[in-house]
């Protein structure tokens, strides 16, 4: 039986948890792009999952699905105007785009990701 492998855990989450070579990453946030528009936000968020995937030997190109929460829906071209130079050509995940109420009424996007992973 395969073990569950959890990394950065917290008291209510774990930024990712691994089970069966499968990464599942918690929802990603801005944190310094608090402030500026959904373009920055979009950027600092898909980093962050740049470097979360790296923790577990995995990369944007192993990306299985992706959920993309928008507090406006209406910024959905802003913010795939960023998310199409980020993702590699060939390599998009299965995805769904949703308008959402965020926790902290300035954040503009969450990214929840699912990707293969070797560790």
């Amino acid at each position: 039986m395969t073990d569950i492998k959890r990394i950065n855990v917290g008291i209510r989450l774990s930024d990712i948890s691994v089970f069966n070579n499968v990464a599942y990453l918690a929802g990603q946030v801005p944190r310094k792009s608090i402030d500026l528009g959904i373009k920055e936000q979009t950027a600092e968020v898909l980093a962050t999952i740049d470097n979360l995937l790296a923790q577990v030997s995995s990369d944007k190109s192993r990306i299985l699905s992706c959920q993309i929460f928008l507090r406006d829906i209406n910024q959905i071209a802003d913010m795939n105007s960023v998310w199409d130079v980020w993702v590699p050509e060939g390599k998009c995940p299965s995805r769904a785009t949703v308008q959402a109420q965020m926790a902290n009424p300035k954040t503009g996007i969450e990214i929840v990701i699912t990707a293969a992973c070797s560790v």
